[in-house]
Protein backbone atom coordinates (compact mmCIF):
# COMPACT_ATOMS: atom_id res chain seq x y z
CA UNK A 1 0.00 0.00 0.00
CA UNK A 2 2.45 2.38 0.96
CA UNK A 3 4.21 1.57 -2.90
CA UNK A 4 0.58 2.36 -4.04
CA UNK A 5 0.53 5.92 -2.61
CA UNK A 6 3.96 6.56 -4.25
CA UNK A 7 3.00 5.87 -7.58
CA UNK A 8 -0.42 8.14 -7.08
CA UNK A 9 1.54 11.13 -6.32
CA UNK A 10 2.79 10.67 -9.86
CA UNK A 11 -0.85 12.50 -11.31
CA UNK A 12 0.29 15.70 -8.99
CA UNK A 13 -0.82 18.55 -11.09
CA UNK A 14 -2.69 16.84 -14.08
CA UNK A 15 -5.42 14.81 -12.91
CA UNK A 16 -7.49 17.68 -10.87
CA UNK A 17 -10.32 17.71 -9.43
CA UNK A 18 -9.97 13.53 -9.57
CA UNK A 19 -8.02 12.03 -7.03
CA UNK A 20 -4.86 10.59 -6.91
CA UNK A 21 -4.65 6.60 -6.99
CA UNK A 22 -2.00 3.97 -7.53
CA UNK A 23 -2.24 0.56 -7.80
CA UNK A 24 -0.21 -2.59 -7.07
CA UNK A 25 -1.37 -6.02 -8.26
CA UNK A 26 0.53 -8.97 -6.12
CA UNK A 27 0.88 -12.82 -7.12
CA UNK A 28 2.78 -15.14 -4.78
CA UNK A 29 4.12 -12.22 -2.80
CA UNK A 30 5.51 -10.71 -6.23
CA UNK A 31 4.57 -7.47 -7.75
CA UNK A 32 3.37 -7.82 -11.02
CA UNK A 33 2.50 -4.75 -12.37
CA UNK A 34 2.14 -1.44 -10.94
CA UNK A 35 -0.27 1.35 -12.42
CA UNK A 36 -1.88 5.19 -11.16
CA UNK A 37 -4.13 7.58 -12.52
CA UNK A 38 -1.64 10.09 -14.41
CA UNK A 39 -4.01 12.21 -15.99
CA UNK A 40 -7.55 13.44 -16.16
CA UNK A 41 -9.67 11.35 -18.84
CA UNK A 42 -6.48 8.72 -19.17
CA UNK A 43 -6.76 5.12 -17.42
CA UNK A 44 -7.38 4.82 -13.82
CA UNK A 45 -4.62 3.17 -11.95
CA UNK A 46 -6.39 0.38 -11.48
CA UNK A 47 -6.91 -0.18 -15.30
CA UNK A 48 -3.75 0.80 -16.04
CA UNK A 49 -2.16 -2.11 -13.98
CA UNK A 50 -4.47 -4.31 -15.04
CA UNK A 51 -3.68 -4.00 -18.44
CA UNK A 52 0.53 -4.77 -17.43
CA UNK A 53 -0.71 -7.71 -15.61
CA UNK A 54 -3.09 -9.54 -17.79
CA UNK A 55 -3.07 -12.93 -17.08
CA UNK A 56 -1.05 -12.72 -14.26
CA UNK A 57 -4.06 -10.88 -12.57
CA UNK A 58 -6.08 -13.78 -12.31
CA UNK A 59 -6.34 -14.69 -8.09
CA UNK A 60 -4.09 -11.90 -7.20
CA UNK A 61 -4.43 -9.28 -4.68
CA UNK A 62 -4.91 -5.96 -5.83
CA UNK A 63 -4.19 -2.49 -3.49
CA UNK A 64 -5.42 0.63 -4.22
CA UNK A 65 -5.58 3.82 -2.22
CA UNK A 66 -8.53 5.24 -2.78
CA UNK A 67 -12.24 2.63 -3.42
CA UNK A 68 -12.66 1.72 -6.75
CA UNK A 69 -15.41 3.56 -9.24
CA UNK A 70 -18.47 2.57 -10.05
CA UNK A 71 -20.65 3.26 -13.07
CA UNK A 72 -22.81 6.78 -12.84
CA UNK A 73 -24.05 9.24 -14.95
CA UNK A 74 -21.69 11.76 -16.31
CA UNK A 75 -18.79 9.13 -15.86
CA UNK A 76 -15.84 9.50 -18.24
CA UNK A 77 -14.00 6.44 -18.05
CA UNK A 78 -15.11 2.97 -17.33
CA UNK A 79 -16.17 1.67 -13.84
CA UNK A 80 -12.66 -0.06 -12.17
CA UNK A 81 -14.71 -2.21 -10.48
CA UNK A 82 -15.88 -3.75 -13.57
CA UNK A 83 -12.21 -4.02 -14.81
CA UNK A 84 -11.44 -5.69 -11.25
CA UNK A 85 -14.20 -8.64 -12.26
CA UNK A 86 -12.99 -9.25 -15.16
CA UNK A 87 -9.52 -9.84 -14.47
CA UNK A 88 -10.50 -12.33 -12.02
CA UNK A 89 -8.84 -10.71 -9.05
CA UNK A 90 -9.28 -12.84 -6.17
CA UNK A 91 -8.51 -10.07 -3.23
CA UNK A 92 -8.30 -5.90 -3.13
CA UNK A 93 -7.02 -4.15 -0.10
CA UNK A 94 -8.71 -0.74 0.04
CA UNK A 95 -6.88 2.23 1.83
CA UNK A 96 -9.84 4.61 2.07
CA UNK A 97 -13.74 4.79 0.89
CA UNK A 98 -14.40 7.23 -2.31
CA UNK A 99 -16.71 10.16 -0.51
CA UNK A 100 -17.96 11.03 -3.72
CA UNK A 101 -21.60 10.66 -2.98
CA UNK A 102 -22.43 8.62 -6.26
CA UNK A 103 -19.18 6.13 -5.21
CA UNK A 104 -19.16 6.24 -1.64
CA UNK A 105 -18.99 2.22 -0.41
CA UNK A 106 -20.84 1.22 -3.74
CA UNK A 107 -17.77 0.22 -5.38
CA UNK A 108 -16.35 -2.40 -2.11
CA UNK A 109 -20.27 -3.08 -1.78
CA UNK A 110 -19.97 -4.60 -5.43
CA UNK A 111 -16.81 -6.49 -5.58
CA UNK A 112 -18.28 -8.26 -2.43
CA UNK A 113 -21.16 -9.40 -3.86
CA UNK A 114 -19.20 -10.50 -6.49
CA UNK A 115 -17.39 -13.03 -4.26
CA UNK A 116 -14.64 -10.97 -4.29
CA UNK A 117 -12.84 -10.22 -0.78
CA UNK A 118 -12.14 -6.84 0.51
CA UNK A 119 -9.72 -5.39 3.28
CA UNK A 120 -10.64 -2.26 4.26
CA UNK A 121 -7.99 0.85 6.07
CA UNK A 122 -4.67 -0.15 5.04
CA UNK A 123 -2.96 3.15 5.52
CA UNK A 124 -5.84 4.89 5.84
CA UNK A 125 -4.57 8.41 7.61
CA UNK A 126 -2.05 8.35 5.00
CA UNK A 127 -4.35 8.11 2.04
CA UNK A 128 -6.59 10.38 3.39
CA UNK A 129 -3.88 13.10 3.85
CA UNK A 130 -2.54 12.40 0.33
CA UNK A 131 -6.03 13.30 -1.18
CA UNK A 132 -7.73 15.66 1.43
CA UNK A 133 -8.27 17.71 -1.62
CA UNK A 134 -11.15 15.22 -3.14
CA UNK A 135 -12.22 14.44 -0.07
CA UNK A 136 -13.15 18.27 0.80
CA UNK A 137 -14.44 18.71 -2.76
CA UNK A 138 -16.19 15.80 -3.28
CA UNK A 139 -18.15 16.43 -0.49
CA UNK A 140 -18.57 19.93 -0.21
CA UNK A 141 -18.63 20.92 -3.61
CA UNK A 142 -15.98 23.76 -3.10
CA UNK A 143 -12.45 23.91 -3.45
CA UNK A 144 -9.90 22.64 -0.59
CA UNK A 145 -8.13 26.33 0.65
CA UNK A 146 -4.42 26.11 2.09
CA UNK A 147 -3.22 29.65 2.80
CA UNK A 148 0.37 29.93 2.71
CA UNK A 149 2.27 32.74 4.94
CA UNK A 150 5.82 33.25 5.48
CA UNK A 151 7.29 35.43 8.11
CA UNK A 152 10.12 36.45 10.12
CA UNK A 153 11.20 35.25 13.13
CA UNK A 154 9.21 38.21 14.70
CA UNK A 155 6.37 37.64 13.17
CA UNK A 156 6.41 40.42 10.20
CA UNK A 157 5.77 39.22 6.58
CA UNK A 158 7.32 42.79 5.23
CA UNK A 159 9.00 45.81 6.54
CA UNK A 160 7.53 49.21 7.73
CA UNK A 161 8.27 50.22 3.92
CA UNK A 162 6.33 46.90 2.52
CA UNK A 163 9.43 45.11 1.26
CA UNK A 164 9.19 41.26 1.52
CA UNK A 165 11.66 40.14 -1.25
CA UNK A 166 12.70 37.37 -0.11
CA UNK A 167 11.90 36.92 3.93
CA UNK A 168 11.67 32.76 2.93
CA UNK A 169 14.29 30.86 1.42
CA UNK A 170 15.24 29.42 -1.91
CA UNK A 171 14.01 26.21 -0.47
CA UNK A 172 11.35 27.30 0.69
CA UNK A 173 9.86 28.88 -2.56
CA UNK A 174 10.44 25.79 -4.65
CA UNK A 175 8.38 23.86 -1.82
CA UNK A 176 5.28 26.86 -2.70
CA UNK A 177 6.20 26.10 -6.86
CA UNK A 178 5.21 22.84 -6.00
CA UNK A 179 1.92 23.42 -3.88
CA UNK A 180 1.20 26.02 -7.29
CA UNK A 181 1.64 22.97 -9.34
CA UNK A 182 -0.40 20.22 -7.13
CA UNK A 183 -3.46 23.68 -6.08
CA UNK A 184 -5.85 24.07 -9.03
CA UNK A 185 -5.41 27.83 -8.18
CA UNK A 186 -3.34 30.46 -6.29
CA UNK A 187 -5.25 33.72 -5.46
CA UNK A 188 -4.09 37.00 -4.16
CA UNK A 189 -5.44 40.27 -2.68
CA UNK A 190 -5.86 43.00 -4.68
CA UNK A 191 -2.96 44.61 -2.33
CA UNK A 192 -0.61 41.83 -3.25
CA UNK A 193 -0.93 42.19 -6.92
CA UNK A 194 -0.47 45.91 -6.48
CA UNK A 195 2.48 46.15 -4.53
CA UNK A 196 4.23 43.04 -5.26
CA UNK A 197 3.11 42.63 -9.51
CA UNK A 198 3.36 38.99 -9.10
CA UNK A 199 3.01 36.77 -11.66
CA UNK A 200 1.52 33.64 -9.99
CA UNK A 201 3.04 30.87 -12.05
CA UNK A 202 5.18 28.04 -12.01
CA UNK A 203 8.72 28.58 -12.41
CA UNK A 204 11.43 26.42 -9.70
CA UNK A 205 10.09 23.27 -10.57
CA UNK A 206 8.73 21.59 -13.24
CA UNK A 207 4.77 21.74 -13.32
CA UNK A 208 1.48 23.42 -14.66
CA UNK A 209 0.20 26.67 -14.01
CA UNK A 210 -2.44 26.99 -12.11
CA UNK A 211 -5.66 29.57 -12.70
CA UNK A 212 -4.71 32.85 -10.98
CA UNK A 213 -7.29 34.79 -9.25
CA UNK A 214 -7.08 38.04 -7.32
CA UNK A 215 -9.95 39.30 -5.07
CA UNK A 216 -10.05 42.89 -6.39
CA UNK A 217 -13.59 44.27 -4.83
CA UNK A 218 -13.71 47.99 -6.10
CA UNK A 219 -11.80 47.73 -9.51
CA UNK A 220 -8.09 48.89 -8.28
CA UNK A 221 -6.23 47.23 -10.19
CA UNK A 222 -4.41 48.00 -13.57
CA UNK A 223 -4.40 46.71 -17.23
CA UNK A 224 -0.34 46.66 -17.30
CA UNK A 225 -0.28 44.10 -14.32
CA UNK A 226 2.34 41.62 -14.88
CA UNK A 227 0.11 38.48 -14.22
CA UNK A 228 -2.16 39.57 -17.16
CA UNK A 229 0.66 39.41 -19.90
CA UNK A 230 2.06 36.29 -18.94
CA UNK A 231 1.73 33.85 -21.98
CA UNK A 232 0.31 31.46 -19.77
CA UNK A 233 -2.47 28.95 -20.78
CA UNK A 234 -3.63 29.01 -17.43
CA UNK A 235 -6.73 31.53 -17.07
CA UNK A 236 -6.76 34.36 -15.20
CA UNK A 237 -9.90 35.46 -12.82
CA UNK A 238 -10.48 38.67 -11.22
CA UNK A 239 -13.12 39.03 -8.73
CA UNK A 240 -15.27 41.76 -7.82
CA UNK A 241 -18.50 43.15 -6.46
CA UNK A 242 -18.16 46.95 -8.44
CA UNK A 243 -15.46 46.85 -10.74
CA UNK A 244 -16.15 49.89 -12.94
CA UNK A 245 -17.14 48.75 -16.66
CA UNK A 246 -14.36 50.88 -18.42
CA UNK A 247 -12.11 48.79 -16.06
CA UNK A 248 -13.71 45.65 -16.88
CA UNK A 249 -13.45 46.46 -20.45
CA UNK A 250 -10.09 46.99 -20.43
CA UNK A 251 -8.74 43.85 -18.69
CA UNK A 252 -11.14 41.69 -21.30
CA UNK A 253 -9.58 43.77 -24.39
CA UNK A 254 -6.16 42.32 -23.25
CA UNK A 255 -4.69 39.89 -25.81
CA UNK A 256 -4.17 36.52 -23.75
CA UNK A 257 -3.95 32.66 -24.46
CA UNK A 258 -7.01 32.17 -22.49
CA UNK A 259 -9.37 35.08 -21.85
CA UNK A 260 -9.51 37.48 -18.83
CA UNK A 261 -12.51 36.21 -16.99
CA UNK A 262 -13.91 39.35 -14.12
CA UNK A 263 -16.71 37.61 -12.09
CA UNK A 264 -18.88 39.79 -10.52
CA UNK A 265 -20.14 38.27 -6.96
CA UNK A 266 -22.03 39.43 -4.15
CA UNK A 267 -20.43 41.65 -1.54
CA UNK A 268 -19.83 40.57 2.49
CA UNK A 269 -20.64 42.49 5.67
CA UNK A 270 -17.73 44.52 4.45
CA UNK A 271 -18.10 45.06 1.09
CA UNK A 272 -16.07 43.06 -0.42
CA UNK A 273 -16.22 40.02 -2.34
CA UNK A 274 -17.94 36.73 -0.41
CA UNK A 275 -15.52 34.06 -0.29
CA UNK A 276 -18.36 31.72 -0.08
CA UNK A 277 -19.80 32.63 -3.21
CA UNK A 278 -16.55 32.43 -5.04
CA UNK A 279 -15.69 29.32 -3.98
CA UNK A 280 -19.10 27.99 -4.80
CA UNK A 281 -18.40 29.58 -8.48
CA UNK A 282 -14.79 27.83 -8.33
CA UNK A 283 -16.41 24.96 -7.34
CA UNK A 284 -19.00 25.04 -10.17
CA UNK A 285 -15.42 25.11 -12.73
CA UNK A 286 -14.33 21.62 -10.89
CA UNK A 287 -11.63 23.84 -9.87
CA UNK A 288 -10.80 21.78 -6.30
CA UNK A 289 -8.33 23.44 -4.78
CA UNK A 290 -7.35 26.71 -3.64
CA UNK A 291 -3.56 28.25 -2.63
CA UNK A 292 -4.04 31.73 -0.82
CA UNK A 293 -0.53 33.21 -1.02
CA UNK A 294 -1.83 37.46 0.32
CA UNK A 295 -2.25 39.32 1.74
CA UNK A 296 -2.40 39.70 5.84
CA UNK A 297 -6.02 40.87 5.01
CA UNK A 298 -7.00 38.08 2.72
CA UNK A 299 -5.88 35.51 5.13
CA UNK A 300 -7.89 37.01 7.98
CA UNK A 301 -10.73 37.00 5.83
CA UNK A 302 -10.42 33.48 4.89
CA UNK A 303 -9.80 32.64 8.91
CA UNK A 304 -12.93 34.83 9.72
CA UNK A 305 -15.32 32.56 7.34
CA UNK A 306 -13.75 29.59 8.29
CA UNK A 307 -13.09 28.74 4.62
CA UNK A 308 -9.10 27.74 5.12
CA UNK A 309 -8.60 24.01 5.26
CA UNK A 310 -5.25 24.07 6.13
CA UNK A 311 -2.37 26.53 7.54
CA UNK A 312 1.53 26.41 6.20
CA UNK A 313 3.70 29.07 7.47
CA UNK A 314 6.88 29.20 7.00
CA UNK A 315 9.31 31.30 9.34
CA UNK A 316 12.59 32.42 8.45
CA UNK A 317 15.83 32.95 11.11
CA UNK A 318 15.40 36.66 10.09
CA UNK A 319 14.49 39.46 12.15
CA UNK A 320 13.01 42.35 10.90
CA UNK A 321 11.17 44.66 13.97
CA UNK A 322 9.47 47.72 13.49
CA UNK A 323 5.58 48.53 15.26
CA UNK A 324 4.46 49.36 11.84
CA UNK A 325 5.92 46.23 10.10
CA UNK A 326 2.83 43.83 9.15
CA UNK A 327 1.90 40.29 10.38
CA UNK A 328 0.86 37.38 7.95
CA UNK A 329 -2.80 37.88 9.78
CA UNK A 330 -4.71 41.23 9.14
CA UNK A 331 -8.18 41.92 10.45
CA UNK A 332 -9.06 42.87 13.85
CA UNK A 333 -8.14 39.75 15.58
CA UNK A 334 -9.34 37.68 18.73
CA UNK A 335 -9.75 39.99 22.13
CA UNK A 336 -8.29 37.14 23.99
CA UNK A 337 -6.19 34.09 24.01
CA UNK A 338 -9.16 31.55 24.31
CA UNK A 339 -11.13 32.81 21.38
CA UNK A 340 -7.79 31.85 19.32
CA UNK A 341 -7.76 29.76 16.34
CA UNK A 342 -5.89 26.81 16.99
CA UNK A 343 -4.35 24.27 14.72
CA UNK A 344 -4.32 20.50 14.78
CA UNK A 345 -2.63 17.71 13.33
CA UNK A 346 1.08 20.04 13.41
CA UNK A 347 3.87 19.22 11.39
CA UNK A 348 6.84 20.60 11.93
CA UNK A 349 9.62 20.57 8.86
CA UNK A 350 11.82 21.98 7.29
CA UNK A 351 13.03 24.19 4.08
CA UNK A 352 16.87 24.76 4.07
CA UNK A 353 16.92 27.32 6.84
CA UNK A 354 13.57 27.94 7.10
CA UNK A 355 10.65 26.36 10.14
CA UNK A 356 7.70 24.92 8.07
CA UNK A 357 4.52 24.70 10.12
CA UNK A 358 1.16 23.18 8.70
CA UNK A 359 -1.68 22.45 10.46
CA UNK A 360 -5.59 21.97 10.55
CA UNK A 361 -7.81 25.39 11.97
CA UNK A 362 -9.68 23.94 14.86
CA UNK A 363 -12.83 26.67 14.94
CA UNK A 364 -14.12 25.07 17.43
CA UNK A 365 -11.46 26.78 19.09
CA UNK A 366 -13.65 30.29 19.05
CA UNK A 367 -15.37 30.88 21.92
CA UNK A 368 -17.48 33.89 22.17
CA UNK A 369 -18.57 36.10 25.39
Amino acid sequence: MRRALELAEGGIGRVNPNPLVGCVIVQDDTIVAEGYHARVGGAHAEADALLQAGEAARGADLYVNWEPCVDFPGKRTPACVDRIMEAGIGRVIVATRDPTPEVSGRGIAQLREAGIEVTEGVLEDEARRLNEVRETFASTGRPFVLLKSAMSLDGKIATRAGDSRWISSDDARRRVHRWRNRYAAVLVGVGTALHDDPRLTVRHVDGRDPWRIVLDSHGRLSPDARLFHLGSEAPTVVATVDMPQETESALRSIETPTEIEVWRLPADDQGRVDLHALLAQLGQREIDSVLVEGGSGVAAAFLDARLADKVAVFIAPTLIGGRDSPGPIGGAGVECVRQAVRLRNVEVSWSGPDVLYTGYPQYEAFIHD
